[in-house]
């Protein structure tokens, strides 16, 4: 007992208190009223809230018969039917849990002040202090224009006010509101009443949350129209912080981990945005409520920091996360893209990026070049960091780009699937971009003019995912792109791109005859997609490719000052100092350019990027293909080939970058040699297709160095990469297409490049010799080689390809060898150090310069010499014929006795260069070619002959340096050198006989040939000139040169006129004169005498 009366003591003591001052503020707000009938009301309303109370009491008695069986009393109570319902009583608990507030002082202090009593709003009903729906309104205004910090209230009231949360602003309080009309709706169904007997109920919890959700509009409309905290920034922000909290990486809403019970959570957020759209939408006040949340969450702060997508905060997750709840409402979608900052029609390429809703998010990237804090924190001193450490840097960076335009496709997709006209909308959007960035296509571009990487690949990004669902492996949507689209559609503007075979009035014409109707959704996606990867990916990756020449400038410039010493001395000098200055620059300059070349392959060499790029590229490829297609049916009957001589208009007027960006990407995508299996999952055989098709049927494209790039995608893909097989190799041997058409394209593409139409291009078809490396990739097949000696049977097609190989094998080996001796001079001078020290600084950095650029002509030009020599072995061992043209024969004699030569004669000691293998120079295995060339060509009397006729370079002392070279090196065997002996002296023998012709007495100057000034065989006449030569020799002209050599005239073979009668008399000439004696009657050990031992 004694302990029980200190437990009762309090609370009697805490009712007495609450009492007198429950009488004390009702006196204070009644005004004139009386004070005991207005004191004594109050008290009875806690007395009907235990009324309910008693309800519950019966159950414990049922509960308390337990004799009976238990099955029967559940039985009982499980249907027995709910309390019934009062709504007068659940009115006024309602209104005030709701909104937390009560009219009555006495009901605050029974609620412990959790409800904040409204003294303004009571005061004006002295006798009626219930909430009802008739007051709801006065009471929320009364609720929200309640300041608690206001220094008007008194002591006695500002403990009424004392639970309301410190700062809290009105979109929080009505956010709690709301969170708690859920609740109270769902206790209240969940009683299970009947509808009918709720259904007030149920409309005043309409009308509370008509008012709640049409204040929270108010209140973004109009911040201060309410009490708002100094602290905070109200309005449309509180909103925006509510999205950004969404993301579980970003800070949430209060700056904290602990949630408020105003918090909303991922799963109300939607909710509440719809009964926002659902309350304003109608009255067209959607835009004014939402569209400041909108603007503010995309041009959040946080997408404009330095650190891009390396904040440590990540709030730019969160930013992406909140618009995905926004524009998960398709009303607010739709509306988003009617928000004048949407499209900024006013915006330029530089500050559309920054202007336009999406362009903060487009814009976020890892390229060193626009976001440099970035790669400094992830890349920085990349020599000194271990190989892991960079790996790992670039799959985080990985991991996070993938979020990243995952989310920003997922965005537009839901805008596009809103409404026709939001998709109309992001279509214009997307079109913008590439309408404000043509610029970029250009060859110098300054970049503060245009748009940024980071941005025109995210978008390129965006576009490929669109373009995923009409891409499916069996091309069943392909029919649905239009062909006409540039002609139908204005989206894309192409009127200054140059045409893949037309003329800009042609194709002005063509696009006025088939104007027609808006293409469909695919089309205007396939062809934004093919715009954004050329203005936007072509020219990022051409950026990140001069990073390499970038750093290989630097580097070759850091060498010559490091490899220059006389700088140095033992007390420190003002040069000295300026050269280590440069040292060290030049040095951070190294660790930035690899630091930006790391930061770019994280972006474009992702396996997941290149596969995307790949696939449409592939579809890219078959799509043209299909379009060059007389039937239209590719590739489900692969095209024949070659395509037919009249080339469709509709393909003659597409923009030449559609054909130029598919040959780019190739030749870029096999060099990934961080993913050498780039193209493994898909695209090689179209690939392959796409190679042959053109290269068989070069008249379909105008532009001649556009067709010189196509053979450089075969070229690529026979590489192998540390040891593993090459991406085509496989393929050439054993695709129906390429045994049947790759040697007949390889022959006609080395004629066709030969004639680009430029004055340069003699010099510029020797970037694209690397045919020679394709046919050694595929010699050792039999189907290829078979091939190859049908494509002899075509004479005249044959003739041009061995006289252009000749004329190659004759430059290149000039080149090479000529710079190679000049590498020698060079560095015989630097090994002389007494001589090279007393040459002036300038004088040495100038020949060092000298030397690197000789090096770099050097390599190049052996590497192709190599493969071309190979080449011409490779096919004087299959078919001679050709070979033994009139045309062909001299020249090539001529060009392998001067190479000869230069290999074993005494020039050969100019080519000892230090280091033979930086330049790829094998003298040994190219004099081996050499004498390879000699051997199969060896059993031909013309050639011999012809070998005999070289009074320029032709000594049988060559030879026979070149067999005691070779035997020992063991480059030939005993038998082949014997062989090349029997050969020589069949070329002594010939030259006797020549000898002897030519001691026939002064030859008429008419029987010789106007250009070589040789007997001629077979005179003909030109046309136009007039001019005699003989027939060999204009044909060996017209090979190279469809003119007449005299005038300028055109030119065929076909043209030129026999002269017979000349013919005549020069061959009665040389019948009188071969009766006389000659060297052949000699002895044979006379006329040659040739020692190989």
């Amino acid at each position: 007992m004694s302990g029980s009366q200190p437990l009762t003591n309090p609370t009697d003591d805490a009712d007495r208190i609450r009492m007198k001052r429950l009488a004390k503020l009702q006196a204070s707000s009644a005004g004139t009223s009386p004070t005991p009938s207005t004191s004594a009301s109050p008290v009875p309303p806690p007395a009907p809230s235990p009324k309910p109370k008693p309800a519950p009491a019966p159950a414990p008695k049922l509960v308390a018969a337990p004799p009976l069986p238990a099955p029967v009393p559940l039985k009982r109570k499980a249907p027995a039917a709910p309390p019934p319902f009062s709504y007068d009583e659940w009115e006024n608990d309602a209104i005030g849990q709701v909104f937390q507030v009560t009219l009555d002082p006495a009901v605050a202090m029974q609620r412990d002040f959790e409800y904040v009593w409204l003294k303004s709003a009571s005061c004006h009903r002295p006798g009626n202090l219930r909430l009802n729906v008739d007051n709801l309104e006065s009471v929320v205004i009364a609720r929200l224009e309640l300041n608690p910090e206001s220094p008007d209230h008194d002591e006695d009231y500002r403990l009424f006010l004392s639970k309301i949360p410190g700062n809290q602003t009105v979109f929080e309080y009505l956010s709690g509101s709301w969170k708690r009309l859920n609740s109270a709706k769902s206790a209240l169904l969940k009683r299970g009443h009947p509808p009918v007997t709720i259904q007030k109920a149920l409309e005043l919890e309409e009308k509370m949350r008509h008012l709640i959700v049409s204040y929270i509009g108010i209140n973004f409309q109009a911040p201060d129209a309410f009490y708002a905290p100094a602290s905070k920034e109200v309005g449309p922000q509180e909103l925006v912080n509510v999205l950004v909290s969404l993301s579980a990486l970003s800070t949430g809403m209060f700056g904290g981990s602990i949630a408020s019970p105003n918090s909303l959570t991922d799963v109300e957020i939607p909710q509440l945005l719809q009964e926002i759209v659902q309350r304003f939408e109608p009255e067209d006040g959607l835009t004014e409520v939402l569209g400041p949340v909108a603007t503010k969450l995309l041009f959040h702060p946080c997408l404009f920091r330095q650190e891009g997508l390396a904040a440590s905060d990540a709030q730019w997750r969160g930013v992406l996360t909140g618009l995905e709840a926004l524009v998960g409402n398709k009303q607010i979608a739709i509306m988003i893209t009617k928000l004048d900052d949407w499209n900024p029609p006013d915006a330029t390429a530089v500050t559309f990026e920054t202007r336009s809703l999406m362009g903060p998010l487009l814009r976020l990237s890892v390229f060193s070049w626009e976001w440099p804090y970035l790669t400094k924190m992830y890349f920085s001193n990349a020599d000194d960091r271990p190989a892991t450490d960079a790996e790992s840097a670039r799959n985080s960076l990985r991991g996070t780009l993938k979020t990243l335009q995952s989310m920003l496709f997922q965005i537009f997709n839901s805008i596009v699937r809103a409404s026709p006209e939001s998709r109309e909308a992001v279509l214009a959007y997307f079109s913008r971009i590439v309408s404000l960035n043509l610029k970029r296509a250009g060859m110098q571009v300054d970049p503060k003019t245009v748009a940024t990487d980071s941005f025109m690949t995210n978008t390129h990004v965006v576009l490929l995912r669109f373009a995923e669902p009409f891409m499916d492996a069996q091309y069943t949507k392909i029919n649905k792109i239009d062909p006409l689209y540039y002609a139908h559609s204005s989206r894309i503007d192409v009127k200054e791109e140059t045409r893949i075979n037309a003329t800009s009035e042609e194709t002005a014409e063509w696009e006025n005859a088939h104007r027609a109707s808006p293409p469909n959704f695919i089309s205007d996606i396939f062809y934004l997609a093919l715009a954004t990867g050329h203005y936007g990916l072509q020219k990022t990756i051409q950026t990140f490719d001069d990073l390499s020449k970038e750093l290989d400038e630097v580097k070759k410039h850091l060498d010559n000052i490091t490899a220059d010493n006389s700088w140095i001395g033992a007390i420190q000098t003002p040069i000295q100092a300026r050269v280590e200055a440069a040292i060290k620059q030049m040095k951070g300059e190294i660790d930035r350019i690899q630091s930006a070349q790391m930061a770019g392959i994280t972006q474009l060499y992702d396996p997941e990027f290149l596969f995307r790029s790949n696939t449409f590229t592939s579809f890219v490829t078959t799509w043209l293909i299909r379009y060059a297609d007389p039937k239209k049916a590719h590739p489900n009957s692969i095209v024949e080939l070659p395509l037919p001589k009249e080339v469709p208009f509709e393909f003659r007027v597409l923009p030449e970058y559609v054909l130029e960006d598919i040959i780019d990407w190739y030749f870029f995508a096999p060099f990934l040699r961080h993913v050498p299996t780039s193209l493994e999952l898909t695209g090689k055989e179209e690939v392959l297709v796409f190679t042959l098709t053109f290269m068989l049927s070069t008249w379909w494209i105008k532009n001649p160095f556009l067709k010189n790039k196509i053979i450089d995608i075969l070229f690529c893909s026979c590489f192998t990469y540390r040891g593993q097989t090459s991406l085509l190799g496989p393929l050439l041997n054993s695709h129906q297409l390429a045994l049947k058409h790759l040697m007949p394209a390889l022959t006609h593409f080395y004629i066709e490049v030969e004639r680009t139409g430029a004055s340069s291009q003699f010099y510029d078809k020797f970037s694209v010799r690397s045919i020679a490396f394709v046919l050694k990739a595929v010699w050792g097949n039999p189907a290829h080689r078979e091939a190859l000696k049908r494509e002899t049977q075509d004479i005249e097609k044959f003739v041009r390809f061995v006289n252009m190989m000749i004329n190659d094998v004759t430059y290149l080996m000039d080149e090479s060898l000529s710079e190679l001796a000049q590498i020698h001079t060079i560095q015989q001078e630097m090994a002389n150090q007494a001589a090279w020290t007393a040459q002036s600084p300038q004088q040495r950095r100038e020949r060092e310069g000298t030397l690197h650029g000789l090096e770099r002509q050097a390599t190049s030009y052996t590497q192709l010499g190599n493969s071309t020599v190979d080449m011409l072995k490779i096919f004087t061992a299959e078919t001679k014929e050709p070979f033994m043209m009139p045309e062909i024969i001299d020249r090539l004699a001529a060009m392998l006795d001067y190479n000869l030569d230069a290999l074993v004669g005494p020039r050969c000691n100019d080519l000892r260069v230090e280091n033979r293998e930086k330049y790829h120079f094998n003298p040994r295995q190219l004099l081996s070619d050499v004498l390879q060339v000699y051997l199969n060509l060896s059993d031909q009397p013309d050639f011999v002959r012809a070998i005999a006729g070289d009074g320029r370079s032709y000594r049988k002392e060559l030879f026979e340096q070149a067999a005691r070279i070779s035997a020992k090196n063991n480059l030939k065997s005993p038998n082949e050198i014997e062989q090349l002996r029997l050969f020589v002296v069949k070329v002594e023998e010939t030259k006797a006989t020549l000898e002897a012709e030519e001691e026939l007495g002064e030859v008429p100057e008419e029987f010789l040939d106007q250009l070589m000034f040789t007997v001629m065989r077979d005179p003909v006449i030109l046309p136009t000139s007039r001019a005699v030569l003989d027939r060999s020799t204009i044909k060996s002209h017209l090979l190279s040169d469809s003119k007449d050599p005299f005038n300028r005239a055109p030119l065929a073979i076909e043209d030129v006129i026999p002269h017979t009668e000349l013919k005549e008399r020069i061959q009665a000439f040389l019948a009188e004169r071969k009766n006389k004696n000659t060297a052949l009657d000699m002895p044979e050990e006379d006329v040659v005498k040739m020692n190989v031992d």
